[in-house]
């Protein structure tokens, strides 16, 4: 089936089952889910039911559309993502990104549980993206051009909006949260980075590693949608803490935390 006739397929569904218009998307990573528990006069989609949606089949991602208030504002959340390592090809896993586009919103949060290569960081603390590096090879917007949904060549100088930057680190002082800024590497996954390869990951300038975001976040800039990225620092990556990785750790991090990223984003919104 065309691609545009997918995406208004599940539009429409969505339009149908609210008439509620989104101005902010969310994005919530492994084990942070629970900021959709907080939306007020939640409708709530799962995404088997919408048409054209993969599934996420990975702990800590709940697989549903929840759309409302938080923080004063339309939202449209996404209670779990989907992964290249699942399976799916990048346009299912960005497919939702634009489902959100065209159903309205201008600017997208997105948060991922991430392993820390800054030795400066601790479990626990949060990383302000300022900047990614996309180290799989891989783009959803290799193939044929969408034109109508932006253009072949897409500018990604300031692909974390500098304001929405500048507005979480104030609100973060404001609720008095140490906030790191930092750069995103994208690993595909599903292994976790070796030693050898996080000491790579450093000398090229990441300061955290994950196997999320930076697909939905270049499908955002090819429509022109703002986006601010907040990762979580769930683990030390490879080799710095000598330990082994588990996702089980990782999700238990995230939800020790949950609290604080919750605070911070509703106070976010409130001033967006």
């Amino acid at each position: 089936m065309d691609y545009i006739k997918r995406l208004n397929e599940s539009i429409h569904y969505i339009r149908e089952k609210s008439n509620l218009v989104p101005s902010i998307g969310l994005i919530l990573g492994s084990g942070l889910g629970s900021l959709g528990d907080k939306i007020d006069d939640p409708f709530i989609i799962p995404y088997k039911e919408i048409p054209n949606f993969p599934t996420p089949t990975v702990e800590g991602h709940k697989g549903q559309l929840i759309i409302g208030q938080l923080g004063g504002k339309n939202v449209i959340a996404m209670q779990g993502r989907f992964h290249y390592y699942e399976g799916y090809s990048l346009e299912q896993v960005v497919f939702p990104v634009r489902v959100m586009i065209g159903l309205g919103i201008k600017n997208l949060i997105v948060t991922n549980a991430a392993g820390g290569v800054d030795e400066n960081f601790s479990p626990g603390d949060f990383m302000i993206i300022k900047d990614h590096i996309n180290f799989t090879g891989q783009n959803p917007l290799i193939g044929k051009n969408i034109d109508e949904l932006g253009p072949r060549f897409v500018d990604m100088t300031n692909a974390y909006d500098k304001e929405l930057i500048a507005l979480a680190k104030r609100v973060g002082k404001k609720i008095e949260l140490p906030l790191h800024e930092g750069v995103y590497m994208w690993f595909t996954g599903p292994t976790y980075e070796t030693p050898s390869e996080i000491r790579m990951a450093r000398i090229l300038g990441a300061s955290a590693v994950g196997m999320s975001t930076v697909p939905e976040v270049i499908i955002a800039n090819h429509q022109g949608v703002k986006v601010l990225g907040i990762s979580c620092i769930t683990n030390m990556a490879a080799g710095i803490l000598d330990q082994p990785l588990k996702h089980e750790e990782v999700v238990r991090i995230s939800h020790m935390v949950k609290d604080k990223l919750e605070q911070l984003i509703i106070g976010i919104l409130s001033e967006m």
